[in-house]
C-alpha cells in the first residue's frame, strides 16, 4: 500500500461526470456510487477525514431538461446545474445516511478559493464540518458561475480545496489509471508513470485528453495542472481508475496509479505562505505572559494583547510584537482592527457580550501563526 495514501489523515477525493453519470441517459450510476460511499465510510471508520469533490450536476440536469447533445449556452449550463444538483445532493444524502454518516453540500465559485477572506470562510466551514464527523461534498457553483469567473473543471477545484484545508492526499478518480508517456488509446507502447517527483516540461508534455470525451470537461492536461497546485501546497496527488467498483479499496490493495509526490507537508506549506507571501496590514502587541503562551504552542488570546496598530480586516496578515518592539511572528487575524481593540485585554468568555456576536476565542489561531526563529 502507498505510504502517502496509507498515512494520509485528511483526504480529498475527486470524481468526474463520466464516472458518475451515464453518457446516453444522464442517469446517475448509483450502484457504482454506492461502492465509493462504502469505501469512504470505511476510511472514516479507520480515522481518516474525507472531502468529496463531485462533478455531475450539469450532465445530469441537461438530460432531465431534454437539452440536445453538444456545447451548452451559458444560461443552459447554469439551468442544468441547478436542476442536476438537487438529485445529486439527494443521492449523496441517502447513500451516506444508509451508512450512518452525515453529508453536507458546499458549492464554491472561483472567488471563494482566490479571495482571501472568502477562502478563509470556506476553509473554516469545511474544517467545522470535518470536526463534527461530516463528509463534505464540494462542487463548483455552476448555476451562478460565468465563463469569466469559473474553474471550468473540477480537477483544479479539487486541488484548491485540498490546498485550502491542508489535505495530506488528493485522489483524482479518472477514466484512466494514471499518467502515461502518451495517450494509451493512441500508442500501444505507452507506459504508465508510477511516481512523479517533479512536474517538468517533459511531464506536462505527456498530458493529453485521454478521458475519451463524454460529459467530463477535464482531461489529463487539467489533472497535471491540478497536481502542480496540490504538490505546491504540500499535498500528494494520486491519479487512479474510477472504472471499477470500490475504487478507493482497490487503491489500498495496490491498483495501478500515478503518484505526484509533494516534498513538504501541508502545514509547512500553509505557514510558509503566511510568512512569506502576504503583506502584513497591522500589528498586535502582546504581554510577557502571551509570549510564553505562544512559545508553548498556544493560540493568541485577547487577554494577552496590550496594543493594536494598523488597519486590518478579518483574515488579514498581522505582525505579532513584544512589548520591547521585537517581531515574534506573523499570523492571520480572526478579527478586524476595531473589534480587536474592543476585546484586547479581555477574557475570551467576554467576547460575545462586548461585540454582540459569538466570535472565535482567539485573535490568531496557532494553525494560522508562524513564529520567528530566534
Amino acid at each position: 500500500m502507498l505510504n502517502e495514501w496509507k498515512n494520509a489523515r485528511r483526504i480529498v477525493v475527486k470524481i468526474g461526470s463520466s464516472l458518475l453519470t451515464d453518457a446516453d441517459t444522464g442517469r446517475l450510476k448509483r450502484d457504482w456510487l454506492a461502492t465509493l460511499v462504502e469505501d469512504i465510510a470505511e476510511l472514516r471508520a479507520q480515522g481518516h477525514e474525507v472531502v468529496l469533490v463531485s462533478s455531475g450536476a450539469v450532465a445530469r440536469g441537461r438530460r432531465i431538461l431534454g437539452l440536445e447533445p453538444g456545447v451548452l449556452k451559458l444560461e443552459q449550463a447554469q439551468a442544468s446545474a441547478a436542476v442536476g444538483q438537487i438529485g445529486l445532493a439527494h443521492a449523496y444524502q441517502d447513500l451516506f445516511e444508509e451508512r450512518g454518516l452525515v453529508t453536507a453540500q458546499i458549492l464554491l465559485t472561483l472567488g471563494d478559493t482566490e479571495e482571501r477572506r472568502r477562502y478563509l470562510n470556506a476553509r473554516n466551514t469545511i474544517e467545522a464540518l470535518l470536526s463534527l464527523g461530516s463528509v463534505p461534498v464540494v462542487n463548483e457553483n455552476d448555476c451562478v458561475a460565468t465563463n469569466e469567473i469559473r474553474y471550468g473543471d473540477n480537477d483544479r477545484l479539487a486541488a484548491r480545496v485540498a490546498s485550502m484545508i491542508s489535505a495530506d492526499c488528493l485522489v483524482v478518480l479518472s477514466d484512466v489509471d494514471g499518467l502515461y508517456t502518451a495517450p494509451p488509446s493512441e500508442q500501444e507502447d505507452a507506459e504508465r508513470i508510477e511516481v512523479v517527483d517533479e512536474i517538468t516540461p517533459e511531464i506536462e508534455g505527456m498530458a493529453g485528453d485521454v478521458t475519451g470525451g463524454g460529459p467530463s470537461r477535464g482531461g489529463m492536461i487539467t489533472k497535471v495542472a491540478a497536481a502542480k497546485i496540490a504538490v505546491a501546497s504540500g499535498t500528494h496527488m494520486i491519479i487512479a481508475s474510477g472504472q471499477v467498483s470500490h475504487p478507493l479499496k482497490a487503491l489500498s490493495e495496490g491498483a495501478n496509479h500515478t503518484l505526484f509526490r509533494a516534498h513538504s507537508d501541508p502545514v509547512t506549506a500553509w505557514k510558509s505562505w503566511i510568512a512569506g507571501s502576504l503583506e502584513p496590514k497591522g500589528k498586535i502587541i502582546i504581554d510577557a505572559g502571551a509570549v510564553d503562551a505562544l512559545s508553548s504552542g498556544n493560540s493568541l488570546l485577547p487577554a494577552g494583547v496590550i496594543g493594536v496598530d494598523g488597519d486590518f480586516d478579518r483574515g488579514d496578515a498581522i505582525i505579532i510584537m513584544s512589548q520591547n518592539g521585537d517581531e515574534l511572528g506573523r499570523g492571520l487575524s480572526t478579527y478586524a482592527k476595531d473589534d480587536a481593540e474592543l476585546i484586547m485585554g479581555r477574557q475570551s468568555s467576554e467576547i460575545s457580550d462586548i461585540l454582540g456576536f459569538e466570535g472565535r476565542a482567539c485573535i490568531v489561531h496557532r494553525d494560522d501563526m508562524v513564529l520567528s526563529t530566534r
